[in-house]
């Protein structure tokens, strides 16, 4: 139980000094890019955005209602190439910073394939060991268990990979 729970936190270690070292990785300019992302996906943002096209909007209906000019009268020219030029430079965070965790998770699913494949491999040396001892014990009859026979040898990675493009084939 000890060896198990010493795995299970090595593994929590790998996974915490990966996120770390993909954190380090960063350039001061992903950082920045992470942080501008970080305040754009805030909830308050979004209510501070409304609140300030609200109150351009509303600033420059008042000035024209009292007499004065405007700086952006309606219908509000400024205030869509803000908008357009905003939404353009949201897009790009947005892709970049996903791109970048695109990797992140890249890294995760090779952690957990490599991970898959060794226990894979370490079943199959279990079950054979138990069947080894299974025909050296003679309390037990012999007898030949095709079952274990087959989960005895480890799963041949290049055919399931095999399979798995052929299945996507047939799918799409």
């Amino acid at each position: 139980m000890a060896g198990q729970a010493s795995g299970v936190i090595d593994v929590a270690r790998t996974a915490a000094h990966m996120r770390t070292r993909h954190k380090q990785e960063a350039s001061r300019l992903q950082q920045a890019v992470d942080r501008l992302t970080a305040i754009v996906g805030w909830p308050g943002f979004v209510a501070l955005l409304g609140l300030t096209i609200s109150g351009w909007i509303a600033i420059n209906l008042i000035m024209a209602r009292l007499g004065f000019e405007p700086v952006d009268p309606p219908p509000f020219g400024w205030l869509e190439a803000v908008a357009a030029i905003g939404a353009l430079l949201i897009a790009a965070l947005i892709l970049t910073t996903q791109r970048r965790e695109d990797q992140l998770a890249d890294h995760r699913s090779q952690l957990i394939l490599e991970l898959s494949i060794s226990n894979d491999q370490k079943i199959a040396k279990i079950i054979e060991l138990l069947e080894e001892s299974r025909h050296d014990n003679p309390g037990i009859a012999n007898r030949v268990d095709k079952q274990a026979a087959a989960m005895a040898t480890p799963s041949d990675t290049e055919a399931v990979l095999e399979a798995i493009k052929d299945l996507r084939d047939d799918v799409v």
